[in-house]
């Protein structure tokens, strides 16, 4: 999936941003609303991650999405 996916499926991708990022509030969620920047800034608050290592992480958790 690319990125463009995540945001036209946003109801079943978030489900699987609940399984992996269990700190995200249902507000963050919402906020998220398929937004790529707004994930990374999310976790950069809730897991307290550099923005690099925010990046690394949505890019991993993408690719695993297109297993």
């Amino acid at each position: 999936m690319n990125w463009q996916q995540i945001e036209g499926k946003w109801d079943y991708a978030k489900g699987k941003v609940r399984e992996k990022w269990g700190k995200l509030t249902d507000d963050d969620i919402d906020v998220i609303a398929g937004k790529r920047d707004q994930l990374i800034g999310r976790l950069k608050e809730r897991y307290g991650m550099q923005k690099d290592a925010a990046e690394k992480e949505v890019n991993r958790w993408l690719d695993h999405m297109n297993d």
